[in-house]
């Protein structure tokens, strides 16, 4: 590999490694120049035929203030979730039941939530409907005509710009939990009926006193899930 090829790999593996689901933010802002840039990176992704199936709302200030505090009272009001598309596996079976219980008492044991505290992880769960604190937050819609190759091209540029925003020093936290309340999101940010709210993100400056974001989550060898043809 030349020079110059070897940096620029190190570089983009140093962005990717670094990534993490950022769970506490520094209140500080982002420039919205910055923020835009990142949404022009990520509209490089691939799409089939070109089509750019993303869509999003980018809030910061009042406006996130009103989505947080509205999708919070939700939350802690136990008002039912009613998210338009299934996220999850209708069934949990191995492995992944295994993987997902394994990351989720590694997070509740960084922040100080016993097994059986459902006060305290109502709490922890509930600090996804305030962004985290980040200072920035994204709301994704995709059309509803559209198919599940439109929703892989969108994971696409989901992890593009998550990549972007690592490299230029940011942090992120994608959240499906945002999709939750998909009637708050569509009043409070003027989502059109025929859009599906497709996740949340969270953007800012990581917080490194924040527990949470000591997690370091695992992740299967290649053995573990890839096979390679030659012969």
């Amino acid at each position: 590999m030349a020079r110059d090829a070897a940096v620029g790999f190190e570089a983009v593996a140093g962005a990717i490694e670094g990534r993490r689901s950022v769970r506490g933010f520094l209140d500080r802002p982002v420039e919205p120049a910055l923020v835009e840039r990142l949404l022009a990176l990520a509209s490089r992704a691939p799409s089939g035929s070109n089509i750019q199936p993303w869509k999003l709302h980018v809030l910061t200030g009042p406006a996130l203030a009103r989505l947080t505090a509205a999708l919070s009272a939700a939350h802690f009001a136990g008002e039912p979730e009613a998210r338009e598309y299934e996220y999850y596996p209708r069934t949990w079976r191995a492995p992944y039941l295994d993987r997902r219980r394994r990351v989720g008492w590694q997070l509740y044991e960084l922040t100080g939530v016993a097994r059986g505290d459902r006060e305290a992880s109502l709490r922890q769960r509930g600090r996804n409907y305030a962004f985290f604190g980040a200072p920035v937050g994204l709301v994704f819609t995709i059309d509803r005509d559209l198919e599940q190759g439109s929703w892989l091209d969108y994971g696409m540029f989901l992890q593009t710009l998550m990549i972007a925003a690592r490299a230029a020093g940011l942090d992120t936290c994608p959240q499906a939990a945002i999709a939750s309340y998909p009637g708050i999101v569509r009043r409070e940010v003027g989502v059109p009926e025929d859009e599906t709210v497709v996740c949340g993100m969270a953007l800012g400056y990581r917080d490194p006193d924040e527990p949470a974001n000591a997690l370091h989550s695992e992740r299967e060898p290649v053995a573990g899930f890839a096979t390679f043809h030659a012969a």
